[in-house]
């Protein structure tokens, strides 16, 4: 029997070995958003010209942790089933402020503030 890996954990550990530089602040409180916050959620923040992003959404789902979608820079992609996108000037703005450097950026957010935060494609496996 092969051992699981618990997937916040593994979440965590992908999060943390990026290569990317990310400007956004950690400790930082997110901008005004549309949803309410839960006390632990994963934000992923995107675009239309991100590519294939199936890998990076089966991690984030397998969390376990609420899931919020922020489509910036106005053109529509989608998010996986069941998860709502925030699309619009909203959305976009809320990106900026974060000041994500790029797509696609995933937030570990607790009680509203950001805990760990990756930027770049995602190309690793996490099996």
């Amino acid at each position: 029997m092969r051992p699981r890996r618990a997937p916040l954990l593994t979440l965590l550990l992908t999060l943390g070995v990026s290569t990317a530089e990310a400007r956004v602040r950690l400790g930082e409180a997110l901008p005004a958003h549309p949803w309410t916050a839960a006390e632990r959620e994963v934000v992923v923040v995107y675009s239309h010209d991100c590519g294939d992003l199936g890998h990076l959404w089966q991690a984030v789902l397998a969390s376990g942790l609420p899931v919020r979608a922020v489509n910036a820079e106005a053109v529509a992609s989608p998010a996986p089933a069941g998860i709502q996108p925030w699309r619009g000037e909203a959305a976009t703005a809320f990106a900026r402020k974060l000041r994500v450097g790029a797509y696609p950026t995933v937030l570990l957010v607790q009680d509203g503030r950001i805990l760990n935060a990756w930027e770049g494609t995602f190309t690793g496996s996490l099996d």
